[in-house]
């Protein structure tokens, strides 16, 4: 079992519930956010997002065991959330330089992990693109940045939750068949990676091993049978000490579901989620094509619907960090 300051495991405790379940809204998207509307004809400028993402704070953190925000934006949606929400907030930056190799990793100009506490964050999380195929050079960057993210929340002893997507510079598509089938490795011998403690992580966050859509049974496509990709799940979890938590990555809420069911079924140990896009997306198109007054209904029913129904999946299927982290 792992250990870790008295400090950061409070602050870890205000992240989820009282049996040690992590149970996370997401809102820290900027870029995807935008293009969101975009597709919707509305061109949303600081303003909307803010109001975007502070109705969508106080009308769901009451259900969430806590919030991820940017500072960007975030920030009027943090001071409208639950009292018994806590708060992660994002600090690298949205996207990454595309005329650069390797999707490296560059931080919030004016932020720094003691700024983030000053703001009143239960955690800094950290969004990381890694390929494991990718030359020495480019992998060698990011773990050491990782390295500085993880000195400065030890530093602050505010917990470390790393955010970790997979892909392969090679395949332009993450949602491909092509990448299904390499996806497996990559995830998993990542998550090894940067369980190692030199990077001071305390909970991973993470996408499932496999792409749903093409396991035998969910997709009129498949490249895993059953079996396999529960052997994936069972691989993923054995693969890491360290509490780790799934990421929706734009899926529908039903789908996300079933996923955490299957992977229950398939043994992982997995300590809950960060779930953003599953729970609040059609909302988007409510305050892009509509109102306030609409949007707050919207929420009010089907997005508390959405987190309801996940709370309830939660409360069947994943285990308590507090099996895998002791206070020092």
């Amino acid at each position: 079992m792992r250990t870790i300051s008295q400090e950061k495991y409070e602050k870890l405790k205000n992240t989820g519930n009282g049996q040690g379940v992590i149970g996370a809204l997401a809102i820290d998207q900027r870029g995807a956010l935008k293009k969101m509307f975009q597709a919707l004809g509305k061109e949303a400028g600081q303003q909307d997002i803010e109001v975007f993402k502070e109705l969508v704070s106080k009308e769901l953190t009451p259900f969430a065991t806590s919030i991820l925000l940017d500072p960007e934006y975030g920030l009027p949606a943090a001071q409208a959330r639950a009292e018994n929400s806590g708060l992660l907030l994002a600090y690298e930056k949205t996207g990454y330089d595309t005329t650069v190799p390797g999707r490296l990793p560059d931080s919030l100009n004016v932020w720094s992990v003691k700024r983030m506490k000053e703001a009143g964050a239960d955690a800094c999380k950290f969004l990381l693109y890694y390929d494991i195929d990718e030359p020495e050079e480019i992998n060698k960057q990011k773990h050491a940045y990782m390295e500085r993210i993880g000195s400065e929340c030890v530093a602050e002893g505010l917990p470390f939750f790393l955010e970790l997507v997979s892909y392969d510079s090679t395949i332009s598509d993450s949602s491909s068949l092509t990448y299904a089938k390499v996806k497996p490795k990559k995830v998993i011998q990542m998550m090894k990676e940067f369980s190692d403690p030199r990077y001071n992580v305390d909970v991973l966050k993470v996408e499932v091993p496999v792409t749903m859509n093409f396991v035998e049974g969910y997709g009129t496509e498949s490249c895993y049978t059953k079996e396999e990709a529960m052997g994936y799940f069972k691989e993923q979890s054995k693969a890491t000490d360290l509490p780790f938590i799934f990421l929706s990555a734009g899926v529908s809420s039903q789908l996300f579901q079933e996923t955490l069911r299957f992977a229950k079924e398939a043994g992982s140990m997995f300590n809950g989620v960060l779930c953003g896009r599953a729970t609040w997306a059609k909302g988007v198109e409510q305050f892009a094509t509509a109102d306030e007054a609409e949007t707050i209904a919207w929420l009010k029913k089907e997005g508390r619907q959405n987190i309801e129904e996940l709370n309830e999946v939660l409360a069947e299927t994943a285990s308590s960090w507090f099996d895998k982290l002791a206070c020092e």
